[in-house]
C-alpha cells in the first residue's frame, strides 16, 4: 500500500466515525502517532494562536481534511490547501475550503508569492527529508513571508527517511517522514537558508515561526 493509499484509508475510517490512529516506526526507535479522527475536527487546541498568525494569503501543506483551511476561509482570510490525499482533498472542499491534490514538491500556484505557509500536524515531517521540504518552502514563500511549522516535543528523538507503518489493518507498509523537535529547528532552519522568528507551546503542541534570511 502506498503512501497515498495509507492516508485515503485513514481519513476515509475517521470521516466515517471509525478509529483511524496508526502509528510510523523508524529503525531508530522513533515512533510517531498519526490521529486522523483528530485532523477531522472542527477545531483543537492550539489551533487558534497558529491560525492568529496568518495574517495573509496562506498555503496549508498537508491540509487534511480541511480544518485549518477551512477556519481560515471562515474568518475570510485567503488560504489554500495541498494534499496528496483525494480522501483529504474531498473532504476540505466539503467545509468550503479551497483545496487541490497536489504534492508540495509538484508544481503549486503562487510560488514565490505566499505570505503565510502552514506545515501542521507534523507535517514538517513529509517526504522524510526536513531540508529539502524547507528549501521547497522557501521557494513558495515571498521574500517576506513566514513558515509556522508544528514540531515535536524538546526531547524527542529526531529521525528521518523511510519508516514502517501500522494501521489497523496491518502493518509493514513504507511511509517517508520525519520527526523534527523543536530543539533542531534552529539548525535546520540554518542549513535551509532560513531564520527562526519565534517559537511557543500550547496545548501540549510546539511551534515555530520561520522567515527566508
Amino acid at each position: 500500500m502506498s503512501a497515498v493509499a495509507v492516508f485515503d484509508a485513514a481519513i476515509n475510517r475517521a470521516a466515517a466515525g471509525i478509529p483511524a490512529a496508526f502509528t510510523a516506526r523508524h529503525a531508530s526507535g522513533g515512533v510517531l502517532r498519526f490521529d486522523p479522527v483528530a485532523w477531522c475536527q472542527d477545531a483543537i487546541a492550539g489551533d487558534p494562536a497558529l491560525l492568529e498568525r496568518c495574517t495573509g494569503p496562506t498555503l496549508d501543506v498537508g491540509c487534511g481534511p480541511g480544518r485549518l483551511t477551512g477556519a481560515l476561509t471562515a474568518d475570510g482570510r485567503p488560504a489554500l490547501g495541498i494534499d496528496i490525499s483525494a480522501a483529504a482533498v474531498r473532504l476540505a472542499r466539503s467545509r468550503g475550503a479551497a483545496a487541490l491534490q497536489r504534492d508540495v514538491f509538484d508544481p503549486v500556484p503562487g510560488i514565490g508569492r505566499w505570505r503565510h505557509l502552514l506545515l501542521a500536524d507534523g507535517n514538517i515531517g513529509i517526504g522524510g527529508d526536513p531540508h529539502r521540504l524547507l528549501r521547497r518552502c522557501r521557494r513558495l514563500l515571498a521574500p517576506d513571508g513566514l513558515l509556522h511549522a508544528e514540531l515535536a516535543a524538546p526531547g524527542t528523538p529526531a529521525w528521518s527517511g523511510t519508516a514502517t507503518v501500522q494501521t489497523p489493518g496491518g502493518a509493514g507498509n513504507p511511509l517517508r517522514w520525519a520527526s523534527v523537535p523543536l530543539g533542531n529547528v534552529a539548525a535546520l532552519a540554518a542549513a535551509s537558508a532560513m531564520s527562526v522568528l519565534d517559537t511557543w507551546t500550547e496545548a501540549d503542541r510546539w511551534f515555530a515561526t520561520l522567515t527566508p534570511r
